[in-house]
Protein backbone atom coordinates (compact mmCIF):
# COMPACT_ATOMS: atom_id res chain seq x y z
CA UNK A 1 0.00 0.00 0.00
CA UNK A 2 1.40 3.27 -1.01
CA UNK A 3 1.97 5.92 1.93
CA UNK A 4 -0.76 8.93 1.71
CA UNK A 5 0.69 12.39 1.67
CA UNK A 6 0.92 14.89 4.98
CA UNK A 7 -2.36 16.47 3.46
CA UNK A 8 -4.31 13.58 2.93
CA UNK A 9 -4.12 12.57 6.72
CA UNK A 10 -6.41 13.31 9.47
CA UNK A 11 -5.37 15.29 12.59
CA UNK A 12 -5.48 11.97 14.79
CA UNK A 13 -2.85 10.29 11.96
CA UNK A 14 -0.73 13.13 12.11
CA UNK A 15 -0.44 13.58 15.46
CA UNK A 16 0.92 10.14 15.89
CA UNK A 17 3.14 10.61 13.09
CA UNK A 18 5.01 13.96 14.46
CA UNK A 19 5.67 12.06 17.59
CA UNK A 20 3.11 13.75 19.49
CA UNK A 21 1.78 10.22 21.03
CA UNK A 22 1.54 6.53 20.37
CA UNK A 23 -1.07 4.54 19.56
CA UNK A 24 -1.89 2.30 22.82
CA UNK A 25 -4.68 0.01 22.96
CA UNK A 26 -7.61 1.76 23.22
CA UNK A 27 -6.25 5.12 23.81
CA UNK A 28 -8.36 8.02 22.31
CA UNK A 29 -6.82 11.30 20.56
CA UNK A 30 -7.23 13.37 24.03
CA UNK A 31 -4.83 10.89 25.67
CA UNK A 32 -2.56 11.14 22.90
CA UNK A 33 -2.30 15.34 22.90
CA UNK A 34 -1.39 15.01 26.58
CA UNK A 35 2.20 13.40 25.35
CA UNK A 36 2.61 16.51 23.23
CA UNK A 37 5.66 18.17 23.37
CA UNK A 38 4.79 22.00 23.73
CA UNK A 39 7.00 24.64 22.80
CA UNK A 40 9.12 26.67 24.90
CA UNK A 41 8.01 30.75 24.98
CA UNK A 42 11.26 32.24 26.33
CA UNK A 43 10.48 36.14 25.83
CA UNK A 44 9.58 38.87 23.70
CA UNK A 45 12.77 40.28 20.94
CA UNK A 46 12.46 43.65 21.97
CA UNK A 47 12.64 43.00 25.81
CA UNK A 48 8.94 43.94 26.80
CA UNK A 49 8.30 40.92 28.93
CA UNK A 50 4.45 39.48 28.86
CA UNK A 51 2.79 40.48 32.49
CA UNK A 52 0.45 37.64 32.63
CA UNK A 53 -0.34 38.38 36.20
CA UNK A 54 -1.90 41.82 34.79
CA UNK A 55 -3.41 39.86 31.99
CA UNK A 56 -4.66 36.46 34.03
CA UNK A 57 -8.00 36.11 31.51
CA UNK A 58 -6.22 36.22 28.38
CA UNK A 59 -3.91 34.03 29.53
CA UNK A 60 -6.46 31.27 30.80
CA UNK A 61 -7.91 31.31 27.68
CA UNK A 62 -5.61 31.52 25.47
CA UNK A 63 -1.57 30.28 26.10
CA UNK A 64 -1.87 26.19 25.94
CA UNK A 65 -4.23 26.96 22.78
CA UNK A 66 -1.62 29.49 21.32
CA UNK A 67 1.04 26.66 22.53
CA UNK A 68 -0.52 24.08 20.72
CA UNK A 69 -0.84 26.26 17.45
CA UNK A 70 2.70 26.62 17.64
CA UNK A 71 3.84 23.43 18.46
CA UNK A 72 1.61 21.59 15.72
CA UNK A 73 3.00 24.29 13.24
CA UNK A 74 6.43 23.57 14.13
CA UNK A 75 6.08 19.76 14.31
CA UNK A 76 5.09 19.92 11.21
CA UNK A 77 8.12 22.23 9.64
CA UNK A 78 5.74 24.99 8.81
CA UNK A 79 8.00 28.16 8.22
CA UNK A 80 4.55 30.01 8.71
CA UNK A 81 1.47 29.80 10.42
CA UNK A 82 -1.54 31.85 9.53
CA UNK A 83 -5.15 32.26 11.79
CA UNK A 84 -7.52 33.80 10.35
CA UNK A 85 -11.19 34.60 10.94
CA UNK A 86 -13.85 33.16 8.78
CA UNK A 87 -17.19 34.39 10.38
CA UNK A 88 -17.89 32.33 13.04
CA UNK A 89 -15.06 30.51 13.09
CA UNK A 90 -11.15 31.00 12.06
CA UNK A 91 -8.78 29.15 10.15
CA UNK A 92 -5.38 28.32 10.35
CA UNK A 93 -3.13 27.42 7.74
CA UNK A 94 0.78 26.12 7.47
CA UNK A 95 3.00 26.88 4.87
CA UNK A 96 5.65 23.79 4.79
CA UNK A 97 8.63 24.87 2.43
CA UNK A 98 6.19 27.36 0.92
CA UNK A 99 3.13 25.01 -0.19
CA UNK A 100 0.08 25.62 2.18
CA UNK A 101 -1.35 22.93 4.55
CA UNK A 102 -5.15 23.03 5.77
CA UNK A 103 -4.26 23.20 10.14
CA UNK A 104 -7.04 23.61 12.61
CA UNK A 105 -10.27 25.42 12.62
CA UNK A 106 -11.54 27.40 15.87
CA UNK A 107 -14.52 29.26 16.98
CA UNK A 108 -13.64 33.15 16.45
CA UNK A 109 -13.44 33.59 19.80
CA UNK A 110 -11.16 31.37 20.33
CA UNK A 111 -8.84 32.68 17.75
CA UNK A 112 -8.92 36.10 18.99
CA UNK A 113 -7.64 34.76 22.31
CA UNK A 114 -4.52 32.65 20.77
CA UNK A 115 -3.80 36.17 18.48
CA UNK A 116 -4.19 38.38 21.55
CA UNK A 117 -2.38 35.78 23.74
CA UNK A 118 1.06 35.63 21.04
CA UNK A 119 0.86 39.44 20.61
CA UNK A 120 1.20 39.42 24.22
CA UNK A 121 3.98 37.31 24.16
CA UNK A 122 5.42 39.30 21.52
CA UNK A 123 5.28 42.64 23.20
CA UNK A 124 2.78 44.37 21.01
CA UNK A 125 -0.18 46.30 22.40
CA UNK A 126 -2.97 43.47 23.02
CA UNK A 127 -5.21 46.76 23.10
CA UNK A 128 -4.69 47.84 19.86
CA UNK A 129 -6.87 46.15 16.98
CA UNK A 130 -7.40 48.67 14.80
CA UNK A 131 -3.54 49.12 13.09
CA UNK A 132 -1.02 46.36 12.36
CA UNK A 133 1.89 45.51 14.69
CA UNK A 134 4.93 43.53 14.38
CA UNK A 135 7.53 41.72 16.85
CA UNK A 136 8.77 38.84 17.84
CA UNK A 137 9.18 35.81 20.59
CA UNK A 138 12.22 34.13 21.50
CA UNK A 139 11.02 30.12 21.73
CA UNK A 140 12.51 26.66 21.87
CA UNK A 141 11.32 23.53 20.44
CA UNK A 142 12.17 19.87 20.30
CA UNK A 143 15.53 21.33 21.81
CA UNK A 144 16.19 23.62 18.68
CA UNK A 145 15.77 27.58 19.47
CA UNK A 146 13.15 29.98 17.29
CA UNK A 147 12.69 33.29 16.26
CA UNK A 148 8.93 33.56 16.19
CA UNK A 149 7.90 36.98 13.76
CA UNK A 150 4.32 37.69 14.77
CA UNK A 151 2.36 40.28 12.55
CA UNK A 152 -0.79 41.28 12.93
CA UNK A 153 -3.07 43.03 10.67
CA UNK A 154 -6.61 44.44 10.89
CA UNK A 155 -9.86 43.27 8.91
CA UNK A 156 -12.14 44.94 7.21
CA UNK A 157 -14.61 41.73 7.85
CA UNK A 158 -13.89 42.21 11.56
CA UNK A 159 -11.06 40.80 13.43
CA UNK A 160 -7.19 40.09 12.96
CA UNK A 161 -5.35 37.86 10.80
CA UNK A 162 -2.28 36.23 12.94
CA UNK A 163 0.90 35.47 10.88
CA UNK A 164 3.89 33.45 12.68
CA UNK A 165 7.17 32.97 11.23
CA UNK A 166 9.41 30.44 12.51
CA UNK A 167 13.33 30.62 11.60
CA UNK A 168 15.20 28.17 13.45
CA UNK A 169 18.19 30.03 14.50
CA UNK A 170 20.87 27.11 14.30
CA UNK A 171 20.55 27.25 10.39
CA UNK A 172 22.25 30.19 9.12
CA UNK A 173 21.87 31.62 5.47
CA UNK A 174 23.49 34.00 4.89
CA UNK A 175 26.69 34.09 2.99
CA UNK A 176 27.24 33.31 -0.61
CA UNK A 177 28.07 29.75 -0.08
CA UNK A 178 24.81 29.03 1.71
CA UNK A 179 22.66 30.42 -0.51
CA UNK A 180 24.77 28.24 -3.50
CA UNK A 181 25.96 31.45 -5.01
CA UNK A 182 28.62 30.49 -8.01
CA UNK A 183 32.45 31.55 -7.85
CA UNK A 184 31.65 33.70 -10.91
CA UNK A 185 28.68 35.45 -8.99
CA UNK A 186 30.99 36.02 -5.92
CA UNK A 187 33.11 37.33 -7.97
CA UNK A 188 31.24 39.71 -9.89
CA UNK A 189 29.65 41.31 -6.17
CA UNK A 190 33.51 41.95 -4.81
CA UNK A 191 34.04 43.27 -8.18
CA UNK A 192 31.34 45.60 -8.06
CA UNK A 193 31.55 46.78 -4.62
CA UNK A 194 35.84 47.32 -5.55
CA UNK A 195 34.31 50.64 -7.83
CA UNK A 196 33.12 51.94 -4.67
CA UNK A 197 29.92 53.29 -6.53
CA UNK A 198 26.28 52.36 -8.22
CA UNK A 199 23.62 50.23 -6.50
CA UNK A 200 23.52 46.65 -6.20
CA UNK A 201 20.03 45.40 -5.71
CA UNK A 202 18.37 42.24 -4.52
CA UNK A 203 14.72 41.61 -5.50
CA UNK A 204 11.89 38.96 -5.13
CA UNK A 205 8.26 39.12 -4.01
CA UNK A 206 7.49 38.65 -0.20
CA UNK A 207 8.62 35.69 1.31
CA UNK A 208 10.69 34.46 -1.27
CA UNK A 209 13.81 35.10 0.66
CA UNK A 210 14.96 38.45 -0.74
CA UNK A 211 16.26 40.26 2.46
CA UNK A 212 18.56 36.74 2.23
CA UNK A 213 19.68 37.47 -0.69
CA UNK A 214 20.29 41.16 0.40
CA UNK A 215 22.26 40.15 3.33
CA UNK A 216 24.70 37.09 1.16
CA UNK A 217 25.56 40.01 -1.20
CA UNK A 218 26.98 42.41 1.75
CA UNK A 219 28.76 39.05 3.27
CA UNK A 220 30.29 38.36 -0.32
CA UNK A 221 31.71 41.78 0.14
CA UNK A 222 35.20 41.40 2.10
CA UNK A 223 34.50 43.50 5.67
CA UNK A 224 38.52 43.66 6.08
CA UNK A 225 38.81 45.17 2.82
CA UNK A 226 35.48 47.27 2.94
CA UNK A 227 34.66 49.72 4.84
CA UNK A 228 30.74 48.32 5.53
CA UNK A 229 27.98 50.66 7.37
CA UNK A 230 24.69 48.60 7.87
CA UNK A 231 21.85 51.50 8.24
CA UNK A 232 19.31 48.67 8.10
CA UNK A 233 17.03 46.70 10.60
CA UNK A 234 18.42 43.50 10.45
CA UNK A 235 15.26 41.79 12.93
CA UNK A 236 17.41 40.26 15.22
CA UNK A 237 20.33 38.58 12.13
CA UNK A 238 24.03 39.46 12.75
CA UNK A 239 26.56 40.60 10.24
CA UNK A 240 29.83 40.27 11.41
CA UNK A 241 32.60 42.85 10.80
CA UNK A 242 29.85 45.50 9.53
CA UNK A 243 29.47 48.54 11.74
CA UNK A 244 26.38 50.13 12.79
CA UNK A 245 26.40 53.51 13.48
CA UNK A 246 24.18 55.34 16.55
CA UNK A 247 22.06 57.48 14.63
CA UNK A 248 19.30 59.70 16.06
CA UNK A 249 16.01 58.27 15.76
CA UNK A 250 14.88 61.49 14.29
CA UNK A 251 18.01 61.61 11.51
CA UNK A 252 16.39 61.10 7.85
CA UNK A 253 18.12 58.88 5.41
CA UNK A 254 19.67 61.49 3.54
CA UNK A 255 21.14 62.17 7.14
CA UNK A 256 22.42 58.94 8.16
CA UNK A 257 23.82 57.76 4.48
CA UNK A 258 26.25 61.45 4.83
CA UNK A 259 27.15 60.79 8.31
CA UNK A 260 28.40 57.15 7.12
CA UNK A 261 30.31 58.90 4.07
CA UNK A 262 32.09 61.08 6.28
CA UNK A 263 33.09 58.31 8.26
CA UNK A 264 34.87 56.80 4.78
CA UNK A 265 32.13 53.57 4.27
CA UNK A 266 33.01 52.12 0.98
CA UNK A 267 29.76 50.18 1.09
CA UNK A 268 26.17 50.72 2.62
CA UNK A 269 23.43 48.15 3.45
CA UNK A 270 19.99 49.85 4.06
CA UNK A 271 16.59 49.09 4.29
CA UNK A 272 14.29 48.34 1.19
CA UNK A 273 13.34 50.51 -1.22
CA UNK A 274 9.60 51.24 -0.44
CA UNK A 275 9.01 54.99 -2.36
CA UNK A 276 10.63 56.38 -5.51
CA UNK A 277 11.71 59.27 -3.21
CA UNK A 278 14.06 56.95 -1.72
CA UNK A 279 15.24 54.95 -4.88
CA UNK A 280 16.12 58.68 -5.79
CA UNK A 281 17.93 59.24 -2.70
CA UNK A 282 19.91 55.99 -2.90
CA UNK A 283 20.87 56.25 -6.47
CA UNK A 284 21.89 59.65 -5.94
CA UNK A 285 23.85 58.86 -3.03
CA UNK A 286 25.80 55.69 -5.21
CA UNK A 287 28.46 58.27 -6.43
CA UNK A 288 31.09 56.98 -4.01
CA UNK A 289 30.18 54.58 -2.36
CA UNK A 290 27.80 51.06 -3.42
CA UNK A 291 25.06 50.73 -1.31
CA UNK A 292 22.89 47.67 -1.42
CA UNK A 293 19.17 47.80 -0.65
CA UNK A 294 16.13 45.24 -1.54
CA UNK A 295 12.61 45.85 -3.74
CA UNK A 296 9.82 43.59 -3.86
CA UNK A 297 9.78 42.70 -8.04
CA UNK A 298 9.13 39.41 -9.84
CA UNK A 299 12.75 39.21 -10.58
CA UNK A 300 15.31 41.09 -11.83
CA UNK A 301 14.17 42.45 -14.94
CA UNK A 302 11.02 43.39 -13.68
CA UNK A 303 12.84 45.25 -10.64
CA UNK A 304 14.37 47.53 -13.00
CA UNK A 305 11.23 48.86 -14.53
CA UNK A 306 10.17 49.38 -11.18
CA UNK A 307 12.97 51.71 -10.39
CA UNK A 308 12.67 53.11 -13.77
CA UNK A 309 8.94 53.79 -12.61
CA UNK A 310 9.58 55.28 -9.50
CA UNK A 311 12.21 57.77 -9.86
CA UNK A 312 10.77 58.58 -13.43
CA UNK A 313 14.44 59.38 -14.28
CA UNK A 314 15.89 56.17 -17.03
CA UNK A 315 18.95 57.69 -17.01
CA UNK A 316 20.07 58.06 -13.42
CA UNK A 317 18.87 54.08 -13.32
CA UNK A 318 20.95 53.18 -16.20
CA UNK A 319 24.11 55.45 -14.70
CA UNK A 320 23.77 54.24 -10.82
CA UNK A 321 22.18 50.40 -11.11
CA UNK A 322 24.99 48.14 -11.04
CA UNK A 323 23.48 44.48 -10.56
CA UNK A 324 20.64 42.99 -9.78
CA UNK A 325 19.81 39.38 -7.66
CA UNK A 326 16.81 38.02 -7.65
CA UNK A 327 15.45 34.56 -5.77
CA UNK A 328 13.29 32.00 -6.05
CA UNK A 329 12.68 29.35 -3.90
CA UNK A 330 12.24 25.23 -4.94
CA UNK A 331 11.59 22.49 -2.66
CA UNK A 332 14.71 20.24 -1.99
CA UNK A 333 13.90 16.37 -2.88
CA UNK A 334 13.67 14.80 0.38
CA UNK A 335 17.13 12.49 0.70
CA UNK A 336 15.71 10.26 1.85
CA UNK A 337 12.91 8.73 -0.09
CA UNK A 338 13.41 10.32 -3.46
CA UNK A 339 13.28 7.83 -5.87
CA UNK A 340 15.60 7.49 -9.19
CA UNK A 341 14.50 7.27 -12.84
CA UNK A 342 15.96 6.88 -16.44
CA UNK A 343 15.18 10.01 -18.30
CA UNK A 344 13.67 10.10 -21.81
CA UNK A 345 16.36 11.75 -24.22
CA UNK A 346 13.44 13.44 -25.80
CA UNK A 347 12.59 14.95 -22.81
CA UNK A 348 16.28 16.01 -21.86
CA UNK A 349 16.27 18.14 -25.05
CA UNK A 350 13.54 19.13 -24.76
CA UNK A 351 14.15 20.60 -21.48
CA UNK A 352 17.96 21.52 -22.42
CA UNK A 353 19.82 19.25 -20.25
CA UNK A 354 22.64 17.46 -21.68
CA UNK A 355 22.07 14.19 -23.57
CA UNK A 356 24.54 12.22 -21.37
CA UNK A 357 22.23 12.80 -18.32
CA UNK A 358 21.61 9.05 -17.32
CA UNK A 359 19.32 9.66 -14.24
CA UNK A 360 17.02 11.98 -12.69
CA UNK A 361 15.52 12.03 -9.35
CA UNK A 362 11.24 12.79 -8.68
CA UNK A 363 9.20 12.54 -5.10
CA UNK A 364 8.10 9.27 -4.49
CA UNK A 365 4.18 7.77 -5.89
CA UNK A 366 1.48 6.04 -5.51
CA UNK A 367 2.42 3.82 -8.33
CA UNK A 368 5.70 3.14 -7.36
CA UNK A 369 6.56 -0.55 -7.44
CA UNK A 370 8.97 -0.47 -4.35
CA UNK A 371 6.66 2.31 -2.36
CA UNK A 372 6.83 2.21 1.35
CA UNK A 373 3.86 1.22 3.18
CA UNK A 374 5.47 3.18 5.92
CA UNK A 375 5.32 7.00 5.73
CA UNK A 376 8.86 8.47 5.20
CA UNK A 377 10.17 9.38 8.96
CA UNK A 378 12.06 12.62 7.38
CA UNK A 379 9.59 14.44 5.49
CA UNK A 380 6.31 13.40 6.92
CA UNK A 381 5.24 11.72 3.26
CA UNK A 382 5.32 14.92 1.52
CA UNK A 383 8.42 13.86 -0.65
CA UNK A 384 10.39 17.49 -0.38
CA UNK A 385 12.56 18.18 2.49
CA UNK A 386 13.43 22.00 2.84
CA UNK A 387 14.24 24.69 0.20
CA UNK A 388 17.19 26.72 -1.83
CA UNK A 389 17.31 29.38 -4.32
CA UNK A 390 17.91 29.17 -7.94
CA UNK A 391 19.23 32.70 -8.51
CA UNK A 392 19.81 34.77 -11.35
CA UNK A 393 21.91 38.01 -11.90
CA UNK A 394 21.35 41.03 -14.44
CA UNK A 395 24.09 42.64 -14.66
CA UNK A 396 24.08 46.28 -16.10
CA UNK A 397 25.96 46.05 -19.29
CA UNK A 398 26.25 48.47 -21.75
CA UNK A 399 23.94 46.69 -24.25
CA UNK A 400 20.75 46.44 -20.98
CA UNK A 401 21.73 50.75 -20.23
CA UNK A 402 20.30 51.43 -23.60
CA UNK A 403 17.60 48.88 -23.03
CA UNK A 404 16.68 51.39 -19.80
CA UNK A 405 17.29 54.71 -21.69
CA UNK A 406 14.53 53.48 -23.95
CA UNK A 407 12.05 52.69 -21.36
CA UNK A 408 13.40 49.92 -19.62
CA UNK A 409 11.20 46.97 -21.40
CA UNK A 410 11.58 44.20 -18.82
CA UNK A 411 10.84 41.02 -21.84
CA UNK A 412 13.71 43.02 -23.54
CA UNK A 413 16.54 42.89 -20.59
CA UNK A 414 15.50 39.66 -20.15
CA UNK A 415 16.27 38.61 -23.91
CA UNK A 416 19.29 41.08 -23.20
CA UNK A 417 20.41 39.41 -20.13
CA UNK A 418 20.71 35.47 -21.69
CA UNK A 419 22.38 36.86 -25.12
CA UNK A 420 25.08 37.64 -22.65
CA UNK A 421 25.11 34.50 -20.90
CA UNK A 422 23.81 36.04 -17.38
CA UNK A 423 22.63 33.59 -14.69
CA UNK A 424 18.96 32.93 -15.19
CA UNK A 425 16.09 30.84 -13.33
CA UNK A 426 15.90 28.55 -15.47
CA UNK A 427 20.06 27.56 -15.92
CA UNK A 428 20.44 27.44 -12.51
CA UNK A 429 17.01 25.25 -11.54
CA UNK A 430 18.56 22.69 -14.21
CA UNK A 431 21.67 22.60 -12.55
CA UNK A 432 19.76 21.41 -9.20
CA UNK A 433 17.79 19.08 -11.57
CA UNK A 434 20.76 17.55 -13.19
CA UNK A 435 22.46 17.36 -9.42
CA UNK A 436 19.65 15.42 -8.24
CA UNK A 437 18.87 18.24 -5.81
CA UNK A 438 15.31 18.82 -7.33
CA UNK A 439 12.99 17.11 -9.64
CA UNK A 440 11.60 18.73 -13.09
CA UNK A 441 7.95 18.81 -11.85
CA UNK A 442 9.26 21.14 -8.59
CA UNK A 443 10.37 23.22 -11.21
CA UNK A 444 7.45 23.35 -13.38
CA UNK A 445 5.45 24.38 -9.98
CA UNK A 446 7.86 27.12 -8.93
CA UNK A 447 7.96 28.55 -12.95
CA UNK A 448 4.36 28.30 -13.06
CA UNK A 449 3.38 29.96 -9.65
CA UNK A 450 5.80 32.89 -10.83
Amino acid sequence: MASRSLSERTDAETIVIFGFGRKKGNQNVEEEEEEQEFVLFQGALNGQDADLAANARLAEAGLVPAKQLVSDALARRAETVRLEPKGKVAVSTFFVDGIPYPGVRMPAQAALAVTQMLKLLAGLDVRERSKPQSGGIRAEFAETPYELRVDSVPLKTGGERLTVRARNTKIRLETPDDLGFSAALKSTIRDTAGNKEGLMLAAGPPGSGVTTTAIAIVRGIDAYVFSIVCLADLQGRDLPHVNFPDDAATDSLEQRIARAKRAEADVLFVDPIKSGETAKTLLNDSDDATIVAEMPAADAAEAITRLVAATKDPNLVAERLKLVLSQKLVRLLCPKCKHAYRPNPKLLAKVGLPPETNVLYRPPSNNDEEAEEEVCSKCGGIGYFGRTGLIEAVQVSDAVKQIILKGADAKAIRVQARKESMQTFQSDGLRLVAEGATSLEELQRAFKNG
